[in-house]
């Protein structure tokens, strides 16, 4: 009996060891093969900061679709280190910085440029002035009053022809172009020959000779004040005045999702309508979304994902090309095949999605406005207390924050803006609609519908180099039919530029009598 035991209990121990010891070679197996294929990778939760996106990632340019709760599961597959550069980012931030030195030594050439050319135009009146009375004093005639009234009018000009000069051409600089502005150009080289020629004239007649006529030097001063005025003006015609008129429609188009607007420029050269096509779509364009442009793509994927090619005549027939040709068009035709339930599948999925806006939305709203009449009796409440227990609309707007974060966290999920309004955002908004008063459709105006570019933080959106790319000259004008290209980082824009048509309208003149007629009535009727 004891001996009967004693085997069961050896057959019970040692069955268990067999079993813990299959399961440990099991686990080990799955252990070896999950580390040859992530070798060095490891696995981290990514928890955003209260800076970042909403419970989310910063990121949205993934291929992969990401379920509703995707913020709360977020996991990311590193290196062996969370920063790491390979040589491509080296060699990108080398370029970057390269890029940025020569823009910058670009800029501060072109305005030390200026500064010295308008140096010399506002010293040389002064100069003709001064000259001849530090090197002949004794041979200059007495100025009489003419003389003196020049003087009064030399200085009153100088001043306008400086404060005009300053509004015009000392304005902060919009955007570094990537050609000289040709207009500008020609123009600062007109002031240079000017100012030369009369510099040239000046020493010839006046210094070489030691004119006697001081009135007459005054004059000639007064000459060049009143010709360098004239050039401003033409300066004014030729860079502001010459583009007001519109000329050309230009068409702008997203290369992402299509969207397109209209604008009407004058005269303008390509570059300098790229810039103000730049600035229009940061103030018309509503802001690029790569989250939305997945739903096609995944679902592109996912129908071609469960088609499979067979190749029955085995690997030895026309192995390399024939199989690469027979099964793209083997996949062309199952997908042709199956496009006839596709349409069903996308009016399913946009149904459901506008549901879950939908309901989604509701609750957001309601959650809003009550959040909003808690805030009304936390007043009525702060009338009643000390000046000193007052709370401000940044600690209130933290106090209410939580009842109506998880259901704006969601919202933001289910449309894919959670990128677009980090935490501090949203809560500085809260604080600024609580400070003015505002009501719940203000507050949520900003999140249930998609705003201009320029409504969201800059880290957001700003792209910080456009490139420009166009068949034509960038200095040459626009002209009907030209296109252009205007790419950053994640899209690009298409410009289409079409010439207005001349309008011809005739007049057609209506004899103000050809309006009048008589009513004749019968005496007779019929009963």
């Amino acid at each position: 009996m004891d001996t009967e035991s004693t085997y069961s209990g050896y057959s019970y121990y040692s069955g268990r060891s067999r079993g813990s010891h299959r399961h440990g070679e099991r686990s080990r197996d799955r252990h070896k093969s999950r580390s040859k294929d992530s070798r060095s990778e490891k696995s981290v939760t990514i928890n955003a900061p209260p800076a970042e996106p909403l419970l989310g990632d910063s990121s949205v340019r993934g291929e992969e679709v990401q379920d509703d709760n995707w913020g709360e599961t977020t996991t990311a597959v590193t290196g062996t280190s969370e920063h790491s550069l390979s040589q491509e980012d080296i060699v990108r931030i080398t370029k970057d910085l390269e890029d940025s030195v020569g823009i910058d030594c670009r800029r501060y050439f072109t305005l030390t440029l200026a500064v010295v050319l308008g140096l010399l135009v506002f010293l040389t009146p002064m100069a003709f002035l001064v000259l001849p009375h530090l090197l002949w004093p004794e041979k200059l005639q007495r100025c009489g009053t003419a003389c003196e009234g020049l003087f009064i009018s030399v200085a009153f000009k100088l001043l306008i022809l400086l404060l005009a000069v300053w509004a015009l051409f000392f304005r902060p600089p919009r955007a570094g172009l990537p050609r000289v502005f040709v207009f500008r150009a020609l123009l600062a080289v007109l002031v240079l020959l000017f100012v030369v020629s009369y510099w040239l004239f000046y020493s010839v007649r006046i210094l070489d000779s030691q004119d006697e006529n001081y009135q007459g030097i005054v004059q000639y001063a007064v000459s060049l004040v009143d010709a360098l005025l004239f050039i401003h003006y033409l300066a004014i015609v030729l860079l502001e005045l010459r583009q007001l008129q519109p000329c050309f429609s230009v068409c702008v188009t997203r290369s992402t999702d299509g969207e397109t607007r209209h604008y009407n420029l004058g005269q303008l050269s390509i570059q300098r309508a790229a810039l103000a096509i730049v600035e229009n779509y940061y103030r018309d364009f509503p802001i690029h979304n790569p989250a939305l442009l997945t739903a096609s793509k995944s679902r592109a994927a996912k129908h071609l994902a469960g088609l499979k090619v067979y190749n029955v005549d085995g690997p030895g027939n026309n192995a390399a090309a024939g199989l690469a040709h027979s099964q793209s068009r083997a996949m062309i035709a199952a997908a042709a095949r199956r496009r006839d339930t596709s349409h069903n599948e996308l009016y399913y999925e946009e149904a459901e999605h506008e549901r879950r806006v939908r309901k989604r939305k509701a609750r957001l709203v309601v959650a809003v406005e009550e959040a909003f009449t808690h805030i009304k009796r936390m007043q009525e409440d702060e009338q009643k207390k000390a000046p000193g227990d007052v709370m401000d609309p940044r600690e209130a707007a933290q106090a209410i924050f939580p009842s109506m974060a998880r259901a704006l966290q969601k919202y933001l999920r289910t449309t894919k803006q959670q990128h677009c309004h980090s935490m501090e955002s949203i809560q500085q908004h809260l604080a600024f609609c609580i400070t003015n008063n505002m009501t719940p459709k203000a507050f949520l105006e900003s999140y249930l519908t998609p705003g201009p570019t320029l409504q969201y933080s800059r880290e957001r959106w700003l792209a910080r180099q456009w490139t420009l790319i166009s068949e034509a000259s960038v200095t040459s004008g626009l002209k009907d039919g030209s296109v252009f290209l205007l790419k950053c980082i994640d899209f690009s824009l298409v410009v289409t530029a079409k010439k207005i048509p001349y309008i011809q309208m005739s007049e057609e003149y209506i004899d103000p009598k050809s309006h009048k007629f008589v009513l004749r009535l019968q005496s007779e009727t019929s009963v």
